[in-house]
């Protein structure tokens, strides 16, 4: 049996799979909370995600009729660009800022600036920073909360902190990471000039998480947890990724010529290439696909998140 596990940005969401028969037997999803201000302000609790996991995980479970401990191994997607910033013992400094925050703009079009406009952006990342990407939620928390952005010693996205609890590794893989603001979507590596001017005072060796491969495990799940949850020993953890990216391999967007349209809370329509992509238009983002290759893609902040509101 092996798990898969989404951390959107309204719930999570867990499936039980029987790989040899091709069938899900059992799912289960747990909704978040949304903290919200009139500023633009979009935040929730990590400590939310792993009660969302676990209660979803026990009653996909139970669905499935299964014991946890034929569970082979767990695979995460989860929202991009949040900023998880923790400190020394792994507990967060500040509530995760997400990819819809827009109290971070005035950040970001400074960043902009001091990269040089958007043909700095390009020649340095390989996309144009937007006010989604967690580079202008950290400066945001220099600016504004400087207490809590001295405490950080890691910086995680979602998925990344979801892998960090079932296995205690610091990793996470590079399409999740070309949405950063920090990332080289080109050579697939951290860009240490660009976080040096996010975040003067943090080293980048030192709190950015270590890159994983596509095929490379983020480890197996610790014993604590795997406990809690009534899995056997030696549970593996694959590497995972963004939603959008894990999402286009779900629908089989891996070569040339396939266009997937994504609606969930936030709208993208993507395409994969084996070459890095620098188009005309800043809206469209190079980002890394998470099999390998590339993910070039435009995205809407609002999609379900509107028609939600409205109905």
């Amino acid at each position: 049996m092996y798990i898969g596990v989404d951390c959107g940005t309204q719930s999570t969401k867990v499936v039980v799979v029987d790989v040899e028969r091709g069938r899900i037997l059992g799912e289960a999803s747990r909704a978040h909370r949304l903290d919200e201000g009139a500023d633009g302000r979009r935040e929730q609790a990590p400590a939310e995600w792993l009660a969302a996991f676990k209660g979803a995980f026990l009653e996909a479970i139970e669905r499935a009729g299964v014991d946890a401990r034929a569970v082979r191994a767990i695979g995460v997607s989860g929202q991009q660009h949040g900023m998880v910033a923790l400190d020394a013992d792994g507990v967060p400094v500040y509530p995760a800022k997400l990819w819809c925050d827009t109290e971070t703009s005035a950040e970001n079009a400074a960043l902009v600036e001091r990269l040089g406009g958007e043909a700095g952006c390009l020649d340095k990342l390989g996309l144009v920073l937007q006010t989604g990407y967690t580079a202008s939620k950290i400066a945001w928390l220099r600016a504004h909360h400087p207490d809590a952005y001295r405490r950080i010693a890691t910086l995680l996205l979602p998925h990344d902190y979801l892998n960090f609890w079932l296995t205690g590794e610091r990793v996470t893989e590079a399409g999740d990471a070309s949405g950063t603001g920090y990332f080289d979507t080109r050579a697939r590596a951290w860009q240490p000039e660009v976080f040096g001017l996010i975040a003067p005072e943090l080293d980048p060796a030192r709190v950015l998480p270590r890159l994983l491969e596509p095929r490379e495990p983020a480890g197996t799940v610790r014993a604590r947890v795997a406990r809690e949850l009534g899995l056997g020993d030696g549970v593996v953890v694959a590497c995972g990724g963004g939603d959008n990216m894990l999402g286009a391999i779900g629908t089989g967007n891996i070569t040339a010529g396939l266009v997937t349209l994504s609606l969930g809370t936030s709208g993208t329509v993507c395409a994969y290439s084996p070459t890095p992509v620098v188009c005309d238009s800043a809206m469209v983002a190079n980002f890394c696909a998470s099999h390998g290759g590339w993910l070039p893609l435009i995205c809407t902040m609002n999609v379900t998140s509107a028609t939600t509101r409205v109905r």
